[in-house]
């Protein structure tokens, strides 16, 4: 396989990041019309990885409220202009092209994040995703009755995480 490489995501990409989300995902289905938003909102935050001339996976972030998980397949309508993390929705890549991809787009929000004053980057890891997000830095919170009611739409084992700046 040759080097692969992230790059914005374009309009002209929901087709294949749908396709590549129904494939990963078929248990957390979202609407290409809730990918859009996301490019639109916070464009930088949105990448697709090319691998051999291909859209081999996608990564979408934007600016969010800590312990506020956004809806699955939820319109955010408009980011929040007090934002205190990077909230990482997705991370989706072929199993063809993974082997620490997914480390440069964590690298490359991470930028994004420190360069507007963020300190703390968030997600929500599922389909027993923890343990690599933890080797890239992120730890899991303790879930209230609030938040563990929002994981519930992600699926059996969804936890919540955040991830310092200062972190490894």
């Amino acid at each position: 396989m040759s080097k692969s490489h992230w790059r914005r995501a374009h309009t002209s990409d929901l087709h294949a990041i749908g396709a590549i989300a129904a494939r990963l995902h078929p248990d957390l289905p979202e609407r290409p019309e809730v990918f859009a938003e996301k490019m639109r909102l916070y464009p930088d935050g949105c990448r697709v990885l090319i691998a051999d001339g291909e859209i081999a996976g996608y990564g979408l972030s934007h600016p969010w409220k800590q312990h506020r998980i956004p809806p699955l397949d939820g319109f955010l309508e408009r980011l929040p202009g007090d934002a205190d993390c990077l909230y990482v929705h997705d991370v989706a890549i072929l199993p063809d092209a993974r082997g620490g991809v997914g480390r440069a787009y964590v690298a490359t929000i991470e930028q994004l994040a420190r360069a507007a004053g963020i300190a703390t980057l968030a997600l929500v890891s599922v389909y027993a995703t923890r343990p690599l997000w933890e080797r890239l830095g992120f730890r899991p919170v303790p879930a209230d009755a609030e938040l563990l009611a929002k994981l519930n739409s992600y699926g059996a084992g969804a936890t919540y995480m955040l991830r310092g700046l200062d972190a490894a």
